[in-house]
């Protein structure tokens, strides 16, 4: 737990283990226990990785971060962030949601130094009016644990869910909840206006062991956009899960721990 000084933030991160490191990055509101809940458990039976969690400015405990006002403001702020945190080091990059759009711009600035990227469930295309999403559609429910929540709390976690169940809302209220209570409104309705980057990415291609994971019930972001990059990511696993929305690692934890595991192996070969 510590903090780091870039020009517009104090970058709040959680620095577990030794290795190479990957630098994980959460999605719009919430704050780095997004990406902590369901990558730590991907560590228990590895060795040899460095995993570096952060709060994006004006979310999570960063601090001092000064209006930022734009995705190339958050960018820049995130590879501020690694070059002193990891300076001239390799690395890999994780990002869910929004931090998947962020880490697509860490690649079109960086990419010599990145050895392998992961997607979950990513933004793909910045306006929600311009993507290919899926219809929202609840697949499973346990109506006896529904009963337990408040009005406000069923009617939040029926919105963007496709799994009701207990499993699904401690590790939801937890990982994702927890974090969008503490969020900066006023930032995040500022960095709305200029959601997309100033610049093109995805202009080469990526050639380093990637995976994007992809929910078939998807209502946020979709899965269909992301699958248009497939010949930009040559050593990229594109997985659409069923049984999946926005809430994919959550809601499918099995299959997402045996993918991100996956990558890893194929990073250790590449490496070798």
């Amino acid at each position: 737990m510590a903090y780091c000084k870039v020009t517009q933030a104090e970058i709040y991160y959680e620095d577990i283990g030794e290795g190479k490191p990957i630098i994980m990055i959460h999605g719009f509101s919430p704050d780095h226990r997004l990406m902590s809940g369901c990558m730590e458990p991907v560590f228990k039976k590895r060795t040899g990785w460095r995993r570096i969690y952060i709060d994006l400015p004006g979310m999570g405990l960063t601090k001092n971060y000064n209006e930022i006002g734009s995705s190339d403001e958050m960018l820049t702020a995130v590879l501020e962030f690694i070059q002193t945190i990891i300076p001239g080091q390799e690395y890999l990059i994780a990002g869910e949601s929004y931090g998947g759009y962020i880490a697509r711009g860490i690649i079109q600035k960086q990419q010599e130094q990145i050895l392998g990227a992961a997607f979950i469930c990513p933004v793909i295309i910045p306006l929600a009016e311009d993507r290919t999403a899926e219809e929202h559609k609840i697949l499973k429910t346990d109506e006896k644990f529904l009963a337990k929540l408040s009005t406000e709390e069923l009617e939040d976690f029926r919105s963007n869910n496709v799994v009701l169940d207990e499993y699904t809302w401690l590790r939801y209220n937890r990982e994702i909840v927890s974090g969008c209570k503490i969020a900066d409104e006023k930032l995040l309705n500022n960095v709305k206006d200029k959601y997309g980057f100033s610049f093109e990415i995805d202009q080469f291609n990526f050639n380093k062991p990637s995976v994007f994971l992809l929910g078939r019930q998807d209502s946020s972001v979709g899965y269909k956009d992301a699958l248009k990059l497939i010949d930009k990511y040559p050593r990229g696993t594109f997985t659409v899960l069923d049984h999946a929305g926005h809430n994919l690692q959550i809601e499918q934890p099995q299959l997402f721990n045996t993918l991100v595991d996956e990558w890893l192996d194929r990073i250790e070969y590449s490496v070798d």
